[in-house]
């Protein structure tokens, strides 16, 4: 079976079921997991699918107009105000995230568009420009929605002094996108 062929299958397949995990998409294609990953390449990319912990599922049509105010621009869970990452755009309309991995997420993805992005110091809960928060992942608390996990903090001397009681590993704006990126692409990213 060609990659092309492969990938139309694959589509069919999370057109049926929603979401799939990885060693199942192998076992059914009779292909390599590695395999299945260059396959799913191509349809993250173009949006159709997005990684989940081990496996991928299907992006659901929605437009802006559908999307409650009180969900997640990219994994639709309810937004905790506490949680909470804003992102302004150019064009003065605003984008909410559930968290800080989602909201680096949708940085990244908005790229140019954004005019500005807010979210909360972890431990004060006040609001904070995230292009000049730090950022802690692989903490042993869990107090994020999704995973990895992202925590942000104001202040560089904040998010080490809560990396010293709860492990992790601090990152700035610039550290921490890529850092995720890389993570997620280890198939350690969760939205359910």
């Amino acid at each position: 079976m060609l990659p092309i062929e492969r990938r139309n299958r694959i589509k069919a397949l999370l057109k049926e079921r929603e979401h799939m995990k990885i060693a199942e998409l192998s076992e059914i294609l009779d292909v390599s997991e590695m395999t299945i990953h260059r396959d799913l390449k191509p349809l993250i990319d173009e949006g159709f699918v997005m990684k989940t912990f081990g496996g991928v599922a299907l992006v659901k049509e929605t437009t802006e107009e559908h999307i409650p105010d009180n969900t997640c621009v990219i994994c639709r869970r309810l937004i905790s105000e506490r949680l909470a990452y804003r992102i302004i755009l150019k064009n003065n309309k605003i984008e909410m995230a559930c968290c800080s991995h989602c909201g680096l997420i949708r940085h990244q993805q908005l790229g140019d568009e954004v005019m500005q992005a807010l979210t909360h110091d972890f431990l004060k809960q006040t609001t904070i420009n995230a292009v000049s928060a730090w950022y802690v992942m692989d903490t042993s608390l869990v107090a994020a929605c999704c995973q990895p996990q992202v925590l942000s903090f104001e202040s560089k001397e904040d998010a080490d002094k809560f990396v010293k009681g709860f492990g992790g590993k601090v990152y700035s704006f610039n550290e921490a996108i890529p850092a995720l990126d890389e993570k997620m692409k280890g198939g350690g990213c969760c939205h359910h």
